[in-house]
C-alpha cells in the first residue's frame, strides 16, 4: 500500500493494535501501552495470528513484510507514527511527548518510522515466537 492515511474502520473494533508479534521492538510498544492503560482501552493482535493475518489482509498491510503498526480509534484506522501518536494522545502521562512529535509533519515522522521499521530486526532483535502476555492481561490478546 502507497498511502498510509487513516481511514474508516469498517466495523473494526476501537481500541484494537495491529503489531509485529516477533519484533522485540514492536513488543515492548505493547508492553509500554500495557503498563499505562489502566482503562484497558486497547487489546492487541500479533500479525502472525490468524486473526492478525486476516486483519492484515483487509488492511493492505503485508504479512509477510509489514511497513506498519495499525491502531483502530475513533472508528478510523490509523498507520505508521499517525497510529503510535493515536494510542500516545490516549495515555495518560504521554500526552505531552504526543503533542511534542504530532506538531512534526507526518511525512518526516513517518520518514523517521520508515526507518526504524526497516531495520527493527537489526537493531532491536527478533524472536521466533510471538510474544507471550501474562496471564493477568492474556485476555487483552486476540488470537
Amino acid at each position: 500500500m502507497s498511502d498510509w492515511s487513516s481511514r474508516p474502520a469498517n466495523g473494526e473494533a476501537d481500541g484494537l493494535i495491529l503489531f509485529d508479534g516477533v519484533c522485540v521492538f514492536c513488543s515492548r510498544w505493547v508492553r509500554f501501552v500495557l503498563k499505562r492503560d489502566r482503562e484497558a482501552r486497547f487489546r492487541f493482535v500479533a500479525i502472525q495470528s490468524e486473526a492478525g493475518r486476516a486483519l492484515a489482509a483487509r488492511l493492505g498491510i503485508s504479512v509477510e513484510e509489514p511497513q506498519t503498526n495499525a491502531v483502530v480509534w475513533g472508528g478510523r484506522v490509523w498507520f505508521k507514527s499517525d497510529a503510535a501518536l493515536t494510542v500516545l494522545s490516549v495515555l495518560g502521562p504521554a500526552r505531552l511527548l504526543m503533542r511534542g512529535l504530532q506538531a512534526t509533519p507526518r511525512p518526516l515522522r513517518d520518514a523517521v518510522y520508515d526507518q526504524i521499521a526497516r531495520n527493527r530486526y537489526r537493531i532491536f532483535g527478533r524472536s521466533d515466537v510471538c510474544m507471550i502476555p501474562d496471564p493477568a492481561q492474556a485476555s487483552r490478546f486476540i488470537t
